[in-house]
């Protein structure tokens, strides 16, 4: 069987790699090996509740999501954007943009979380990643996100009790090793942008962009075994192709193409608990200031109704790492949880676990030029994923139009992408 091109994977990168040949008039055949299309961006339904495969966010600000997506197609349902935040003195802190939330003004401005000179350099910090160019943010120094935040004048107990919680979710890490370039997007999307849950869920995304293809484009359930110049050899024979494109999660990647040059994966857990009478009503994620195992903890129901099915209420709870291993298992999170909510949580159901052990690529400096890694290996090989740009729905995006214009360059086909 032959195909002009063969892409390795029905994620993210590999549909949107896929989408742009096929608008160049290119054949394209997508072997995927779940049932499923999606990659890491999966849902399940457990008793009518929706649970996505860890907990997870699409912010509105990604210039690729709006470029590729119908967002209006996916109902929305936003966060109310900032933070409520445990506190080292046990009491529940609630931090929000007041741009965006201008009710909560004065809560926020009178909140005793950060100091004055903190909440100053917040907004100035803010500002900036708002309205600057990014392109300002590639050309600065490079530096950990910790030591970006001391420059800034957000050390001490604004990072310990603020940013160290908050992006530990974000980059799979607490020592916020991670680079200050992609911190400065990362806050740059937080500041432009909504974060939000598609209303049946995350798996929303790659189904859309799945329902884009050609009829037969995607062949599930079909493990690729390896690729070499011109051909794909999988569990049930042998494709031949102009070009290849591996769009799979990093160690799959480096499994088909041996040497190629990838990041290393953190692990995350997320609980799934049932409840009758939710800890707060407030569409916010919570997260624990005090240095906690438990990441964050959010009432899904209160950003997206739809996530139940009936009048109970869906929490998540997020840790770094798989069960055991020193890592708290449910009964723990449940207790840890509600305390973050100043709440009892004697009455939360256990529903589900979503284990993700290949769920973040890491990202420390130094990093790549322009914060991208190649995705043309020679010979027709090709390489996309959110592990050639940033660690990101937008990286994911952005590496599969990337890898699709260099196709069309190999191929001598021009196009669109």
């Amino acid at each position: 069987m032959a195909a002009d091109v063969v892409a390795v994977g029905a994620g993210l990168a590999g549909l949107v790699t896929a989408r742009h040949l096929q608008r160049s008039g290119i054949d394209v055949t997508v072997l995927e090996a779940g049932s499923t299309v999606g990659g890491r961006v999966a849902t399940n339904t457990t008793d009518g509740f929706v649970l996505d495969r860890g907990f997870q966010v699409l912010n509105t600000s990604y210039p690729a999501l709006r470029r590729d997506v119908d967002l209006a197609a996916l109902d929305l349902r936003p966060f109310t954007a900032g933070a409520a935040v445990r506190g080292a003195d046990g009491a529940l802190h609630r931090l929000v943009d007041p741009r965006r939330a201008p009710a909560q003004v004065w809560r926020t401005a009178l909140d005793g979380l950060l100091s004055p000179a903190a909440k100053l350099a917040l907004t100035q910090l803010s500002a900036r990643a708002a309205l600057g160019d990014p392109r300002q943010l590639l050309a600065g120094p490079e530096r950990s996100t910790a030591d970006e935040l001391a420059v800034q004048g957000l050390d001490g107990p604004a990072t310990e009790q603020f940013f160290r919680p908050l992006l530990a979710g974000v980059f799979g890490e607490r020592e916020l090793a991670t680079s200050s370039r992609f911190f400065g997007l990362v806050w740059r999307s937080f500041t432009r942008g909504a974060s939000t849950l598609p209303s049946r869920g995350m798996a929303a995304l790659p189904v859309q962009l799945a329902a884009r293809l050609a009829p037969g484009t995607v062949r599930c359930g079909q493990t690729v075994l390896g690729v070499a110049p011109g051909r794909v050899r999988s569990g049930t024979g042998e494709l031949t192709a102009r070009a290849v494109v591996v769009a799979t999660d990093p160690p799959s990647a480096r499994a088909l193409l041996p040497g190629l040059d990838v990041p290393l994966m953190r692990s995350l857990t997320t609980y799934y608990h049932v409840c009758e009478h939710p800890p707060t009503r407030l569409p916010l994620i919570h997260l624990d200031g005090g240095g906690g195992p438990v990441l964050s903890t959010t009432v899904l129901t209160a950003v997206a109704p739809s996530y139940s099915p009936d009048h109970r209420h869906l929490i998540s709870s997020t840790v770094f790492g798989v069960p055991g291993a020193g890592h708290p298992e449910e009964p723990e999170v449940r207790r840890l949880a509600g305390a973050i909510y100043r709440e009892g949580s004697a009455g939360w159901q256990h529903l589900g676990t979503a284990i993700v052990p290949q769920s973040l690529c890491t990202f420390t400096p130094p990093t790549p030029d322009r914060l991208r890694r190649t995705v043309s290996l020679g010979d027709g090989l090709f390489v996309a994923g959110d592990h050639r740009d940033t660690p990101s729905i937008q990286g994911a995006l952005v590496s599969g139009r990337r890898a699709a214009r260099a196709v069309l360059r190999e191929l001598g086909v021009p196009g669109p992408a």
